[in-house]
């Protein structure tokens, strides 16, 4: 979504110069602090559409950057940028308001395609949680519980393919919006790919993964969710 206002929080001048270059040759117009104090003042000020926020901050930390803008009912999109990349870590950011985390390093173009999400989805909330099958996922925190009662954490493309699958149900996904949505455009996975992290999620969430309920294999084309269980 071109002609959207960005605010980048980034210490690392190049890594802040690097983004904002991308951004504005995508068309949107882009405003980058570099400590927690200035975020803060920005973030107020200039009314983004979305906030960009490196985790490790000087002066304030992007936590607490998020968690008193959200304090002060603010409902900006955010993005969180760190190197601390664990699923405990990504959930520190998303409890403490965050939308999305990308951990360091990334590829750009992944990043483009995190950001374009979630200028689409603008400022309502996103879903947190899927359930089927007695399943329930949390979607932003990748963490499943299953029907048995049992706990596990999904991977970033098992959680992607899922996600993607779940936001259109009943339909014929194509392997090649599968590739373009989760690998994105920086790397050439074969539908071998694709096929092996479905394998994965039928083990994981099917009764009987060689009969599959929920996600079925449309032959030569790609996949489809049925969260209500029908074949």
């Amino acid at each position: 979504m071109s002609g959207s206002k960005v605010l980048i929080v980034e210490d690392e001048q190049a890594l802040a110069d690097v983004l904002a270059d991308n951004l504005r040759d995508e068309g949107h117009d882009v405003q980058v602090a570099h400590d927690g104090h200035a975020a803060l003042t920005a973030w107020r000020d200039g009314a983004p559409d979305l906030v960009v926020l490196d985790v490790m901050l000087p002066a304030m930390n992007g936590l607490n950057v998020c968690k008193t803008r959200r304090s002060e009912g603010d409902d900006t999109p955010v993005l969180f940028l760190s190197a601390l990349g664990q699923a405990d870590e990504r959930v520190a950011g998303l409890e403490a308001g965050g939308d999305d985390y990308l951990a360091k390093p990334f590829h750009l173009p992944e990043f483009l395609l995190r950001v374009r999400a979630l200028l689409r989805r603008g400022r309502s909330a996103p879903e947190r949680t899927l359930t089927f099958g007695g399943h329930e996922v949390d979607l932003l925190a990748w963490r499943v519980t299953l029907a048995n009662g049992q706990h596990e954490n999904l991977s970033e493309r098992e959680m992607g393919l899922l996600k993607l699958l779940a936001s259109r149900p009943g339909e014929v996904v194509p392997r090649d919006d599968i590739l373009d949505e989760v690998w994105g455009d920086d790397v050439f996975p074969s539908s071998r790919t694709v096929d092996n992290v479905v394998v994965k999620l039928r083990k994981l969430f099917e009764p009987n993964p060689s009969e599959p309920t929920f996600i079925h294999t449309v032959w030569g084309v790609g996949y489809r969710f049925t969260p209500e269980g029908n074949p």
